[in-house]
């Protein structure tokens, strides 16, 4: 496995990444995420996730230090695993990555939000050290991990 930025070459292939439907109401499409970070080029870290040659998966960390909102400085903003390559390690590996990448940029700290539900990514965050801190944006749970 490994995480390959998004370009020319790859980009149609993020675009055709799909969550299963009982998903969709927890996660942006992958299009509409590249679209956000072409909008701030400067925080967000699009990536596509690759198992050997084929396209598996999106994710996208936010590293923001000047944020004034402390859960937007350093993060995971998004996560997409395709539907029939979900329960495989693929969103353990790209989440790792982007705590990995906001370790080598001497954070302390990473968060992510989670829309609260079944079928949600909720469990799947807590298997990962997340942790709720008790907050809430815009009915998203706040999640975070530290990183030493």
């Amino acid at each position: 496995m490994r995480l390959v930025e998004i370009g020319p070459d790859n980009v149609r292939a993020a675009c055709r990444i799909a969550v299963a439907p009982e998903q969709e109401q927890f996660v942006a499409p992958v299009a509409f995420s590249l679209a956000e970070a072409y909008a701030r080029p400067n925080v967000a870290w699009p990536r596509l996730v690759y198992d050997g040659d084929e396209v598996v998966g999106f994710v996208m960390g936010a590293f923001d230090p000047d944020s004034p909102v402390p859960m937007f400085r350093c993060g995971v903003w998004r996560l997409n695993i395709a539907a029939d390559r979900q329960g495989r390690g693929y969103g353990r590996f790209a989440v790792d990555g982007v705590l990995a990448e906001a370790r080598r940029r001497g954070n302390s700290r990473a968060t992510v939000l989670w829309v609260p539900g079944e079928g949600g990514p909720e469990d799947f965050y807590l298997k990962l050290g997340f942790r709720p801190t008790g907050e809430e944006l815009d009915g998203q749970v706040v999640g975070a991990i530290d990183l030493g």
